[in-house]
């Protein structure tokens, strides 16, 4: 087998609002669109975002077509995290989880897409 791409796809209920969220505040650039569908990329994310309208009849299977849920979060590694918490906070957008270090050397924060979607970005810390 030989992947030649990736995506993360979620079913929401406003696709348009959590595509319009990742391009104004993280960067992403919409490369296909339609009625309930938004497929966005970024050179350096290495997988497209997919949301999908809830409902959609052409989802399958069909008994999962649910929203997108409790405990999702979508991460995003990065390389200045302090740098990333101040851009976004300036930006007001708005912050789940303030900036953090986990034990381990994961340096983190959390915000939220309109639909309810955490987008976490982190970096790792390495030890001195």
């Amino acid at each position: 087998m030989k992947i030649t791409g990736s995506a993360l796809s979620l079913n929401v209920p406003d696709p348009e609002a959590s595509a319009t969220f990742l391009t104004e505040h993280f960067g992403f650039e919409v490369q296909m669109s339609a009625d309930g569908f938004y497929s966005l990329s970024r050179p350096d994310a290495g997988f497209n975002v997919i949301y999908l309208r809830t409902g959609l009849p052409t989802f399958a299977p069909a008994r999962i077509a649910g929203d997108a849920g409790q405990g999702t979060l979508v991460v995003f590694v990065v390389e200045d995290i302090d740098a990333e918490y101040e851009r976004v906070r300036a930006a007001g957008v708005p912050i789940e989880t303030p900036i953090a270090t986990e034990p381990w050397g994961e340096r983190f924060f959390q915000t939220r897409d309109p639909n309810g979607i955490v987008i976490q970005l982190v970096q790792w810390l390495t030890e001195s």
